[in-house]
């Protein structure tokens, strides 16, 4: 009973870890940042004007406003995944000794598989982008 409780919390751990990770990726982070997220991507001017109604004149004020966020939100968001990757290793760290060995064989292939697909992701918005 205990091994299956720490073989889930394990698994949890790294799934908290997965979606900390998703976010970083695609620069948002849980359902409340979503709208934000896709205000701030692309074009946001743009995503205002369709959802207020903006005016030209409006449109040529909050341009720059959103302009000069960007970094500072940018910063934040790095500042804030440094320290969610930091605990979630932290976390592994601790819990991997508690497995047996057959259960520190799959928690390292999922964190391996983890790994990859933050890899493959990466890969493919870079492609994206060129």
């Amino acid at each position: 009973m205990k091994r299956n409780l720490l073989a889930i919390t394990a698994t949890g751990a790294l799934a908290l870890g997965t979606i900390g990770a998703y976010a970083e990726e695609h620069g948002g982070c849980g359902h409340g940042g979503r709208g934000m997220h896709r205000m701030m991507m692309g074009n946001p001017v743009e995503h205002l004007t369709k959802e207020l109604d903006l005016t030209p004149e409006q449109q040529a004020t909050v341009g720059p406003i959103i302009d000069q966020a960007k970094p500072q939100l940018e910063a934040i968001h790095r500042e804030a995944m440094e320290k969610t990757r930091g605990v979630m290793e932290n976390c592994a760290a601790q819990i991997r000794p508690l497995l047996s060995p057959q259960q520190q064989t799959k928690f390292d292939a999922i964190k391996k598989a983890h790994e990859e697909m933050l890899s493959s992701m990466k890969k493919l918005r870079e492609a994206k982008q060129q």
